[in-house]
């Protein structure tokens, strides 16, 4: 039998991006357990301070506590210590979904957080995923290891929902309270209990879907769909540019359609737009199907790096500037702009292109951490403290649209080239743009 929402505690597992504003909203009317396997981050959160920034210190500070919470009262407490999910009885999971090397799905976070929640499972708890999966992943995938680990059986002393997440890093305006959530539950009871449970928190309303595999096909869809689209105007800026046409004017044309669709070209990186589509691409070919479109739009927009350099190239040599050990210069790294977020930039490959030819190439970014970039990419880059010199570099390629660069005095002349990725900066000033 269901626990009654008011009477029912929550357990977050996996407090990034996506868990610990979900955690704060829900804290603000149940008690919530936090949970992380980073003890830098619960430490750090502890403290009161999310280095995401996606949380506002003092709204974190402002739900806090630092004792376990008992059901009836309200606040988040953090922790590494599994044991204090033992007296949950609603259960979170919003932990990565990542690629390996080849593509290919990496279960592994769900999985051993699945195996970590059945130890403390029991009769008439509920375990809800929100991490991006293909069809069939809660029920064909995480419920067996549920069961095994607790004991239990699902969907008679157990059940699950699914609620995918629709967190958009960086956004202050479309927060997680804002945005509709889709729900889904393992019986049409599980469903509108958990649709209950977020319409709690969630005031734009929710939309509860037929079954679990319906939301998560709809969410995995969501930033395939996207994906696609943005292929689509990248090829166009490919033709547009050996037209001698400017991509930008082009889209702002098409755009006076009421019906156009206005996605701009770029580099098309982070945890979700540039790593679902292979999720429903492994899932299409394991059913015997091969995706053409959704795989044709990831090789293209993967393409984008090496193309930013290699046009920024063929441009130093029309202007017989040197290229083999020139000094360049890459104005953002994080994914997406005004967000410390680098998991899966694109960025990077620019980066490597252009150190193929030799070239000398530095990286700034203030909102990038350049001990995370180093960490995961292997790569040293200048810090705020350090400051930048445009006039010293060859070429400056303008890479994410941080409001911090909008104001830099960026300016073609005939000793370097401009080259515009995101289409911020005035046309006069640049060579050239995506």
């Amino acid at each position: 039998m269901l626990k009654p929402l008011n009477e029912s505690k929550i357990a977050i597992i996996g407090l990034g991006y996506v868990g610990l504003p979900l955690a704060v909203e829900f804290a603000k009317k149940f008690p919530v357990i936090g949970f992380d396997i980073d003890q830098e981050r619960v430490k750090s959160l502890k403290e009161g301070h999310d280095f995401t920034l996606e949380v506002e210190d003092g709204l974190l500070q402002g739900v806090l506590s630092k004792r376990n919470l008992k059901v009836g009262e309200v606040g988040l407490y953090n922790t590494n210590d599994s044991d204090f999910l033992e007296d949950c009885s609603i259960f979170i999971v919003t932990v990565p979904t990542p690629t390996d090397k080849h593509n290919r799905p990496v279960l592994t976070p769900m999985l051993k957080a699945s195996e970590n929640i059945g130890k403390y499972l029991k009769k008439g708890d509920v375990v809800i995923y929100e991490s991006t999966v293909y069809p069939g992943v809660t029920e064909e995938e995480c419920v067996p290891v549920l069961e095994r680990t607790s004991g239990l059986k699902f969907n008679e002393d157990f059940f699950v929902g699914y609620s995918p997440e629709r967190i958009n890093p960086g956004d202050k305006e479309h927060t997680v309270s804002k945005i509709l959530k889709v729900t889904s539950g393992s019986t049409p009871e599980v469903a509108e209990y958990v649709d209950q449970l977020y319409k709690t928190v969630i005031i734009a309303g929710t939309h509860k879907a037929s079954s679990i595999k319906v939301a998560e096909a709809a969410k995995v869809i969501e930033n395939s769909q996207r994906d696609i689209n943005i292929a689509f105007v990248n090829e166009l800026s490919k033709i547009f540019n050996l037209l001698g046409i400017d991509t930008q004017e082009v889209l702002e044309a098409a755009g006076t359609k009421w019906n156009f669709l206005k996605f701009k070209p770029g580099l098309v990186g982070g945890h979700c737009i540039g790593v679902d589509p292979f999720y429903l691409a492994q899932k299409a070919q394991e059913v015997g199907y091969h995706p053409e479109i959704i795989l044709a739009g990831r090789r293209l927009n993967d393409s984008m790096g090496k193309h930013v350099a290699t046009e920024v190239i063929k441009l130093m040599m029309r202007k017989d500037l040197k290229v083999i050990d020139s000094k360049v210069l890459i104005l953002g790294f994080t994914f997406k702009e005004d967000c410390p977020d680098v998991r899966n930039t694109r960025v990077i490959d620019i980066y490597k292109e252009l150190r193929s030819f030799d070239m000398e190439v530095d990286v700034y970014d203030p909102w990038a951490n350049p001990l995370e970039v180093r960490h995961e990419y292997g790569i040293e880059i200048l810090s705020k403290e350090s400051g930048i010199n445009l006039d010293h570099y060859s070429a400056i390629i303008l890479a994410v649209a941080h409001k911090d660069f909008q104001n830099l005095p960026i300016r073609k002349s005939t000793m370097n080239v401009v080259y515009d990725v995101k289409g911020i900066l005035n046309k006069e000033f640049i060579d050239a743009r995506l």
